[in-house]
């Protein structure tokens, strides 16, 4: 069985944007139509999100799970290029383009905010988008018209380093910045399909439980002691794609969340979800 959650507009009498992390799906899959029908409920989610915020943002921060740096780093280029940062896919795939702007000034804040904060940072003036930005964002806001910028991990991907990284963002939502930590929740490679079943959903549960269920204080722990859920080695053998959720519960810690994308049948068994966090 499959499952999908409806979930209503984020009020807009408040100017704090909520934060998001996704599920941002495998590879450049908006621009291979074969794999459409595999990925609809996922494409209907990311598309949704314009509705549920009310506005459009001035800008998006992602941190995406494909961009690990030595120090936080910042991309600053007015207009990024595209990283083509996967194998075996077909030939059109690797001349997409995903055109939004840049924002050397929001590069800038970001930088400010955690220097602020006593975390080191680095601002990179070449790099480009890699597709844990532009496969969602395609589904998002196809037009390309919001400008992005990508913040990298950090290597070690120490949780509690990525949930200081989103509290010493926070104040961006007050300012009209949306923060989108994209990754996964369930990446092993080696174990996709109905062997992933059991796994997927024993991670997955726990993961709703943690997110929807405990306090503020208490989903942060467990976000900590995430190695102690079950199946934890088994749905992230390296945990990149858990690290942008720590993000994105670090910029809203206080807030609720919601479950706004889930489905126990992806790609033929894998129990996936995404998670807004609210202010309300």
């Amino acid at each position: 069985m499959t499952t999908t959650t409806t979930t209503t507009p984020v009020s807009t009498s408040s100017s704090r944007l909520p934060v998001y992390f996704i599920s941002h799906g495998g590879g450049p899959w908006p621009w291979m139509p074969e794999m459409h029908d595999h990925y609809a409920q996922l494409a209907a989610s990311l598309a949704d999100m314009p509705r549920q915020i009310g506005r459009t943002p001035r800008a998006i921060l992602m941190v995406s799970a494909h961009w690990e740096a030595d120090t936080f780093t910042v991309q600053s280029t007015p207009q990024p290029g595209i990283i083509y940062d996967y194998g075996g896919f077909p030939a059109h795939t690797y001349q997409i383009h995903y055109r939004s702007p840049g924002s050397p000034a929001l590069a800038e804040r970001v930088a400010g905010l955690l220097a602020q904060a006593g975390i080191a940072v680095q601002q990179d003036a070449e790099r480009g988008y890699d597709h844990g930005m532009f496969s969602p964002m395609a589904a998002i806001y196809p037009e390309a018209h919001v400008p992005v910028v990508q913040l990298s991990l950090r290597r070690g991907l120490d949780p509690a380093e990525h949930l200081a990284l989103g509290r010493a963002l926070a104040a961006l939502r007050d300012e009209d910045v949306l923060i989108i930590g994209s990754g996964l929740s369930y990446h092993n490679l080696r174990a996709f399909g109905p062997q992933a079943r059991v796994p997927s959903k024993a991670f997955d549960d726990w993961l709703a439980e943690t997110m929807l269920q405990a306090d503020s204080a208490r989903r942060s722990q467990r976000l900590l002691d995430w190695e102690d859920a079950p199946a934890a080695r088994i749905a992230h053998p390296r945990e990149e794609h858990l690290l942008p959720l720590m993000v994105a519960v670090g910029a809203a810690e206080a807030d609720r969340a919601v479950r706004v994308y889930h489905e126990d049948n992806f790609m033929g068994g894998l129990a996936v979800s995404s998670y807004r966090l609210d202010a309300a």
